[in-house]
């Protein structure tokens, strides 16, 4: 497993992540569009304000950790990304979904991924990614770890291993611990949209609005460099 990545290569390296699942049309990504992508408002967990420094500079960092690669082009002047973390950790659909939210999002539990990755991958239940979640604990060296519930929290939440989280959410849960100990409701009940929480009816809701509303400043960027290319020639 490659070294700790700092926040600026994890940000990167998520929303390729998530741009390869979710706008596979637009991807690979040039440098404007991934660093629309890193600043978007929605779907971030922090929101930032990375200049083309600082996408560079995480680029270039990725690129000698081999997870990156740079894709060139004749018929398009500027040069575009792509990630290259299924090929170097080995990661299928829906475990690269699982890596892209906590990358993107931070910490987060079992309900929080399967509500967010209807864009990324499909997931039947709760069990399905809390199965995901196992394989990518288990490994051996590990990509995922449990945390201690906080208070006031009903269920524990997960955090990534690929990059350091800052503040007391970076300790892992001890030991035999089980998440199903946690779930307030069990997989049958999700299953069903109906009988979700109206807080989860939310939140598919704004994730959806979310999707379109970054689907949309993709294709801002992407109009933005036509027409630079056009006024070069």
């Amino acid at each position: 497993m490659p070294e700790l990545l700092s926040p600026e290569e994890a940000r990167v390296l998520g929303c390729l992540l998530e741009k390869e699942a979710a706008t596979p049309e637009y991807y690979p990504l040039t440098l404007n569009a991934l660093r629309n992508a890193c600043n978007q408002s929605s779907s971030r967990n922090p929101v930032v304000s990375y200049d083309d420094g600082d996408v560079s500079r995480a680029l270039a960092s990725l690129r000698e950790k081999t997870l990156i690669r740079i894709v060139y082009s004749q018929s398009n002047r500027a040069a575009k990304y792509r990630h290259v973390l299924d090929e170097v950790l080995g990661l299928d659909q829906q475990e690269r979904a699982v890596m892209c939210l906590l990358l993107l999002r931070g910490p987060q539990t079992v309900g929080e991924l399967r509500t967010r990755s209807d864009r990324l991958a499909p997931f039947d239940s709760l069990e399905a990614v809390e199965e995901v979640l196992t394989r990518l604990a288990n490994r051996e060296e590990p990509l995922v770890a449990r945390l201690d519930r906080a208070p006031g929290q009903k269920e524990a939440r997960n955090r990534q291993l690929l990059a350091q989280e800052a503040g007391p959410e970076a300790a892992p849960a001890s030991a035999g611990r089980s998440e199903r100990d946690d779930v307030a409701i069990d997989g049958s009940e999700w299953s069903s949209p109906r009988r979700r929480p109206p807080v989860d009816a939310a939140a598919d809701l704004r994730d959806e609005l979310e999707g379109l509303r970054a689907e949309i400043s993709q294709l801002r960027s992407e109009l933005e460099e036509l027409r630079r290319q056009v006024g070069a020639e």
